[in-house]
């Protein structure tokens, strides 16, 4: 059994590979990559493969039985066509099962619910294909809140407007284990699972941060509109529109929700605080 991995040189997509290369082998395990040569360093086959490109898709699928879909980066409706374009070739190209990374959240009240909305078409195209499938809906990743902690430590708060809403951060490493699970394994499909742990208010990250970093953060929460005014600023409109709607969406509990980690692996996600020691220790 061959098994594909899109947009392997980004860190889900790099951590899901590595994760089935434990499992199964390097020789069983396929790289698709817009750039290729980003990747060589895995050490397995790397095949290019550009969402926007069906061609490079129907050549990159050759031999592959299982795929595992990376959701695309650009904005809502071009994804929904990226995606759309790789199914196709999966379905033409004798692929069995198709493993899709979704994301969780609300589909209509927030800024960032137009991309959730194209997570959710993607899905029942994935499920409509006529294959064997699995989804994934990804909490949010802790390691970007970790990665800017020099910023946060600067300015002395981490600030957003979530409010005491609830946040089931996941990590990537955690995710990777998940998805080789539900690649490798047939009792997954035809399921779709919440892939989060448990749920946090900023206040709580704060503390776990300090805990582990040594640092004195607090956590100070401003309005909707006065987030999303500094993070396009900064960001620039879409991307800065993207981020104040995941914190908005955390605010009014679209990211509190049961977890189905442990029916996707076997055993219990890791919690905030073994997560965040993991991380910085490597």
């Amino acid at each position: 059994m061959k098994i594909g991995v899109t947009s392997v040189s980004g860190q889900l997509g790099m951590s899901i590979a590595k994760h089935l290369i434990k499992e199964i082998g390097k020789e069983n395990v396929i790289g698709i990559a817009r750039t290729p040569e980003k990747v060589a360093h895995l050490g397995i086959e790397i095949r290019k493969g550009d969402y926007n490109n069906r061609n490079h898709f129907d050549a990159a699928l050759q031999g592959v039985t299982t795929l595992l879909l990376v959701s695309g980066m650009d904005e809502p409706q071009k994804r929904i066509e990226q995606h759309k374009n790789v199914i196709e070739a999966a379905k033409a190209n004798g692929v069995k099962k198709i493993v899709y990374t979704s994301i969780v959240g609300d589909a209509e009240k927030n800024a960032f619910s137009p991309i959730v909305q194209s997570n959710r078409q993607t899905e029942l195209d994935v499920q409509n294909a006529g294959l064997d499938w699995v989804i994934g809906r990804n909490g949010i990743y802790i390691e970007p809140d970790l990665e800017y902690i020099d910023t946060y430590v600067k300015e002395g708060e981490i600030r957003n407007c979530a409010g005491d809403g609830k946040c089931t951060y996941t990590s990537r490493g955690e995710l990777g284990y998940a998805y080789t699970k539900m690649l490798l394994e047939s009792k997954h499909n035809g399921q779709v699972y919440n892939l989060v742990g448990t749920p946090i208010t900023q206040t709580q990250l704060a503390d776990y941060i300090n805990q582990v970093y040594g640092t004195k953060l607090i956590y100070n929460g401003v309005s909707v509109d006065e987030y999303a005014t500094e993070r396009k600023k900064e960001l620039g409109d879409f991307l800065g529109t993207v981020i104040a709607g995941i914190y908005e969406g955390i605010r009014n509990g679209a990211n509190n929700i049961p977890s189905d980690f442990e029916k996707a692996t076997g055993r219990p996600h890791k919690t905030p605080l073994e997560i965040i020691e993991a991380i910085e220790s490597k």
